[in-house]
């Protein structure tokens, strides 16, 4: 696995603690029906999800708002996958490793294993600094955040 260093002037990131093992995280970032459940923040839901934990396979989460508003890119690709410790996908290419012109950014989860559970990191990571200032001001850090804390949710009740 290489994951380089957090770059404050294209990444954005936040972390949190969470009372469940590595493995029920992970299960909560691979499994559509469990990732449904809090990639975004209510009132925003994620339908028809599909995740394909492994290299080149499909990740893509079609995000619905409560007024009838749809973001979807389209299929992405999972670029690492490592159980219980690292996955990262990116919209900048599709399954199997195909380029796709628009990409926005690489998401990458890590995972650790610490006394009380799992400390996550949720990194954004984008191709330029102004691209990372239009997602920070699309409410990446309180979107994010909650994200994370519906995560919890979840995987605290598994």
């Amino acid at each position: 696995m290489r994951i380089e260093g957090f770059d404050p002037e294209t990444d954005l990131e936040v972390s949190r603690v969470i009372g469940a093992s590595p493995a029920v995280v992970w299960r909560c970032l691979t499994e559509a029906a469990l990732l449904e459940r809090w990639f975004c923040p209510v009132p925003w839901a994620v339908r028809d999800a599909v995740i394909e934990a492994e290299p080149g396979g499909i990740f893509h989460t079609p995000m619905f708002g409560p007024d009838g508003e749809v973001q979807d890119a389209g299929p992405g690709c999972v670029l690492l996958a490592e159980p219980d410790r690292v996955l990262a996908f990116t919209d900048a290419m599709g399954p199997g490793f195909r380029p796709r012109e628009g990409g926005f950014m690489t998401g990458v989860y890590l995972l650790e294993a610490i006394e009380s559970g799992t400390r996550i990191v949720a990194r954004a990571l984008h191709g330029d600094a102004s691209t990372r200032e239009r997602h920070q001001e699309m409410g990446f850090e309180p979107g994010w955040t909650a994200a994370l804390g519906q995560l919890a949710d979840v995987a605290e009740a598994l």
